[in-house]
């Protein structure tokens, strides 16, 4: 792979830049019309000089004096190409900054638009750590070559111009200009090449340290209390070698090539000089002539090396665009339909599943997907309550990510008020149910943003009613600064069974029709379980109850609810009332008690709750 992507980087690489250019061609124009005006200025300076050398340096030297106007000319042209020069690189520079920088903040939007479109099963394929890459270092890296790239495209307009001034000065210098030009482009293209490997696993392994990075980091609370520190800290080490290993290999490449592209344009000035003094014995061409050759190849070496920035590069820009078109060419995302359901219709709603089956795809394509649900039928009555009780792995969670369409039934259906829910509008599916998670994730932001999420319609006394539905008004009340209190990342400021609480006001704050919980209230006592679940069967706003299905585990959490559907190794073995399920069906009894007993083993060994103190030294209100 490596082989191929060394024969064919070159042709990619500009396919790249092609991209580009069709993205911003105004920009580009600009920063180009800078650096060709840069070039031309080039060219004209050298000539000037040559000029200033032979027809004036040159007489005063032999008069003995300098006339006062050939002087002041020569000042003149100068200082006039002078201010052209500086108006083409700001113009280059300005230009290829803001294209380059552009394009970059499109394409992270882009990607992190995609990450949003595709569904949770590409996700679960793919590391987080390989994400952020993809999003942050990759777009820089597909787009880094924009910068020098105006500059490269200007000074082959100058090239052509100089190699076109050569010929008109003399056919032997001209020669000279046509051997070096095209070695300094073919040593560009070698040294391109095998650049373009090296390049590629630098850009893989990037990902992979920042995965490894986000794992341990996001799993600190594992690895600090399994004592695995100095395990994570080998590994880390271990894949920052590889990739300081794959940067020295970069490094030691251009070591090699950049003498190599520096000297030659200088030995080009050499032979410029050697062919033009015998040129000028001769009588073929003047001081003035040789001067500007001699000059022009010596300005010509800054220049030329843009071309060479552009081509060593382009490797990297190529492994970067891959990266960024796997996520951007990506299939899977799960369209939405365009039935609305009516926003104005206060009354619950009714969730059906109709002989759903549904299935993981694996991880790798030759592996065979995991069959998780199989003919699973049932519906939540429009203000019930259902409860979902079975055991680790039955697929209680991925019922709930059904009901809510972050996944797709492979066959069967799942129906909001009859209507299946991949016609429904993404506003209408939103605004009508709401999922609390079994992890509750909060933003490091306050309490007030965490649960308005900016939506529209929700002020603070909405923010209230929703929080007190969800028994949090109490400890958000106490904080030091209320709903303006910043609550740390991942909500490192709160207990668990406080960011179980938060979210759920989130969840509530939208006035959802269907709630979904999984298991969303494992962390908070039982007896302020019972008064949330109390509250949303019937509010005390006096506003109407939304239908609740609910992922449980306590008895008395199950016992609040209308209907249990018992679930086994992702089907619906039984249903009825928590009395006759516990009456009648042997594995549902065992494992409610089950249940049972290690919530009164804990309750006996926890004296209190997570208590966290804040940064006032004061302490939120425990959940017990």
């Amino acid at each position: 792979m490596a082989s191929g992507t060394s024969r064919d980087v070159v042709g990619r690489g500009l396919r790249v830049l092609g991209q580009a250019i069709r993205e911003q061609p105004r920009i580009f124009a600009v920063a180009v019309t800078g650096s060709v005006l840069f070039g031309l200025m080039v060219i004209a300076s050298a000539y000037v000089v040559g000029g200033v050398v032979g027809k004036v340096v040159v007489p005063a030297v032999a008069r003995g004096s300098v006339a006062d106007g050939a002087l002041a000319l020569a000042a003149a042209a100068l200082f006039g190409i002078s201010v052209l020069r500086v108006v083409g690189i700001f113009g280059r520079r300005l230009g290829a900054g803001y294209m380059q920088y552009r394009l970059q903040a499109t394409y992270r939007r882009r990607v992190t638009r995609r990450y949003l479109d595709l569904p949770l099963a590409w996700h679960h394929r793919n590391a987080t750590g390989t994400l952020l890459s993809n999003a942050n270092s990759d777009v820089e890296a597909a787009w880094y070559p924009i910068a020098p790239l105006p500059f490269a495209v200007g000074t082959l307009v100058m090239l052509v111009g100089a190699v076109v001034s050569l010929f008109l000065t003399d056919w032997a210098l001209a020669l000279v200009g046509l051997a070096v030009f095209p070695a300094l482009f073919a040593l560009n293209v070698v040294y391109s090449r095998r650049m373009a490997p090296r390049q590629a696993r630098a850009q893989r392994l990037r990902a992979e340290v920042s995965g490894i990075a986000h794992e341990s980091f996001d799993g600190a609370l594992v690895v600090k209390t399994m004592g695995r520190e100095a395990q994570e800290t080998a590994r880390f080490a271990a894949r920052a070698g590889d990739l300081r290993d794959a940067l020295i290999s970069v490094g030691k490449l251009r070591g090699v090539f950049d003498p190599m592209l520096e000297t030659l344009p200088s030995l080009g000035t050499l032979a410029v000089l050697v062919v033009g003094a015998i040129r000028f014995r001769q009588g073929a061409i003047t001081v003035t002539e040789l001067v500007s050759v001699a000059f022009l190849f010596t300005v010509l070496a800054f220049p030329v090396r843009a071309i060479g920035w552009v081509l060593a590069e382009l490797p990297r820009s190529v492994a970067g665009w891959d990266r960024v078109r796997r996520v951007l060419d990506a299939t899977g995302e799960m369209p939405y339909g365009e039935v609305a359901l009516d926003p104005a219709t206060p009354a619950p709603a009714t969730l059906a599943f109709h002989d759903v089956h549904f299935g993981y795809e694996p991880a790798e394509a030759h592996l065979p997907g995991a069959q998780v649900l199989g003919e699973v039928t049932f519906t939540v009555p429009a203000g019930k309550t259902v409860a979902l009780v079975g055991p680790t792995g039955a697929g209680k969670s991925t019922i709930a990510s059904l009901a809510v369409r972050l996944v797709d039934p492979d066959s069967g259906t799942v129906t909001l008020d009859g209507v299946d829910v991949r016609e429904l509008t993404a506003a209408s599916l939103a605004s009508t149910v709401a999922l609390v998670a079994q992890v509750p994730f909060v933003f490091d932001d306050t309490v007030r943003a965490n649960i308005t999420l900016d939506r529209p319609g929700i002020g603070d006394e909405e923010v209230w009613a929703a929080l007190r539905l969800a028994e949090a008004d109490g400890f958000v009340a106490a904080l030091p600064e209320g709903l303006d209190t910043m609550v740390g990342e991942r909500g490192t400021s709160l207990s668990g069974g406080q960011r179980q609480r938060l979210t759920l006001a989130r969840a509530l704050a939208g006035r959802p029709r269907l709630l979904v919980l999984d298991d969303a209230t494992s962390a908070v006592d039982p007896r302020v379980e019972a008064a949330i679940l109390a509250g949303l069967r019937a509010p005390a706003d006096g506003g109407a109850p939304a239908s609740i299905l609910v992922v449980a585990y306590r008895r008395a959490t199950i016992a609040l609810a209308d209907e249990v559907i018992y679930v086994e190794h992702g089907r619906v073995v039984a249903r009825g009332t928590h009395t006759d399920l516990l009456a009648t069906v042997p594995g549902y009894a065992d494992l409610v008690t089950a249940y049972e007993q290690a919530e009164q083993e804990r309750e006996q060994t926890r004296t209190y709750d997570e208590v966290t103190p804040l940064t006032s030294g004061l302490e939120v209100e425990v959940d017990r």
